[in-house]
């Protein structure tokens, strides 16, 4: 029989889900416009990637400086603050045709919607325990995933719809958003502020959803020296860097290098996506069966899988779609697959007993999107100097890279296992 609490979790984790999908409706239609909006205002590949950058650098900097303001204030208020912010930054996008004003929109839209992840970590990470946390935050990183399918096909199916013309490209999405944000308003509330307690959690009293959080802030050097954050932080880096290359870049890759129509590539690009949906509900199922529940260990392998089939896809992408789909769907899975570990289940963890799960969920996600500023400009420029090989080689080196990272951290995760096992066995004997 289901229970009042398990239908509030249910409840709760479908507005999340759903909250945090819908941002990436006002961030995916820049990666399938970007062919148009080229043509159309005359904007070279270089100035493209700026506006990439224009998105980007605020999300990742306001992250990691605002990623606190859910301790501090309660999710709910930051965001509903985030989705009604973005809706209003992006919804007269398409009517403009002067790139500065495009540049600040975009600024506002990332700068908005910096505090959507970590406040949908300290969320979750109110309505679930430990044991349950690996599993739901596996699934709950579909949305991440699914947003960017769901985003890519409805702006394909607005272009298709209006375009050349970009208003409702922008319009449609902005209402979905800032409804979604008026939605979470109205429903969420923390388990304390409806009096109930989550079975095999302890309670949190001063923990609330919509008043401030009376607790000790770390700085950022504390932060960044709590365990396992520098090598998260820098997997979380590299990544992301190569997701967002395939998402700004992907679409505009199958069209012009790989020849498929407009229509194709931009549908076809949401095969990485697909994997990313797969990759992240699988692995959290993966991690607790096979892997004992060794996130950090499970995630490390994962990445190490995302340089391969990357690698794969690049060096097999003349075989054909059937090949393509292989590939993209398979290194989608392993790249975006350790999402929601790195700055969700393993970040909560990390920052649990400092009250902080969202200022250090906030830190590795923000740090990961630092990585995100620099694809925009550095692949425009890759493309046109060294030709599309150039930008693959470049994420097949950055997947290395956090693969590199990610196996430090399970020797710490390990090293601290071990210690607290010790630890354990001493009191015992005593």
């Amino acid at each position: 029989m289901v229970t009042i609490v398990q239908r509030r979790q249910a409840l709760s984790f479908v507005i999340i889900w759903i909250a945090y999908a819908s941002t990436y409706l006002l961030r995916k239609p820049l990666g399938v416009i970007k062919a148009d909006l080229g043509s159309v205002h005359k904007l070279s590949r270089t100035q493209l990637g700026l506006l990439d950058t224009s998105l980007l650098l605020p999300y990742a900097v306001m992250q990691i400086l605002l990623g606190s303001c859910g301790d501090k204030f309660g999710p709910r208020l930051a965001l509903t603050s985030c989705l009604i912010g973005s809706a209003l930054s992006m919804f007269s996008f398409g009517f403009w045709n002067h790139l500065p004003i495009f540049a600040l929109l975009l600024f506002l839209n990332g700068t908005s919607q910096a505090t959507a992840w970590p406040n949908c970590v300290k969320t979750l990470g109110m309505w679930f325990n430990d044991q349950q946390r690996t599993t739901i935050f596996g699934f709950f990183g579909t949305c991440t995933f699914g947003g960017g399918i769901l985003g890519s096909a409805l702006a394909v199916q607005l272009q298709s719809m209006y375009g050349p013309d970009m208003a409702y490209i922008f319009l449609i999405p902005s209402l979905i958003v800032g409804g979604t944000g008026l939605v979470v308003f109205m429903f969420i509330r923390s388990p304390e502020e409806l009096g109930m307690q989550i079975p095999g959690k302890e309670p949190i009293s001063k923990s609330s959803s919509s008043s401030p959080v009376q607790t000790r802030s770390l700085s950022y050097i504390q932060l960044w020296r709590l365990r396992m954050v520098p090598e998260l932080s820098w997997t979380n880096f590299a990544i992301k860097l190569v997701r967002y290359c395939m998402y700004m870049w992907l679409p505009m890759y199958l069209f012009q290098a790989l020849g498929y129509s407009k229509l194709q590539a931009g549908l076809l690009s949401t095969v990485f996506e697909i994997g990313g949906v797969a990759g992240s509900a699988s692995l959290g199922l993966i991690i607790s069966r096979l892997f004992g529940g060794r996130a950090v260990y499970g995630v490390a392998l994962t990445v190490l899988g995302s340089t391969v089939f990357l690698a794969a896809f690049h060096f097999t992408s003349h075989m054909g779609i059937p090949i393509n789909c292989v590939f993209m769907f398979l290194a989608g899975a392993c790249n975006c697959g350790p999402d929601p570990y790195l700055s969700g289940s393993i970040a909560a963890e990390i920052g649990e007993r400092e009250n902080a799960q969202a200022a250090v969920s906030g830190l590795i996600n923000g740090f990961g999107s630092i990585g995100t500023v620099v694809e925009g400009p550095v692949i425009g420029w890759m493309v046109e100097r060294y030709g599309w090989a150039g930008p693959f080689y470049f994420m097949i080196t950055l997947s290395l890279v956090g693969t590199v990272c990610m196996f430090k951290a399970v020797t710490i995760d390990n090293t601290m296992k071990r210690a607290e096992f010790m630890g354990t066995v001493v009191s015992d004997e005593a």
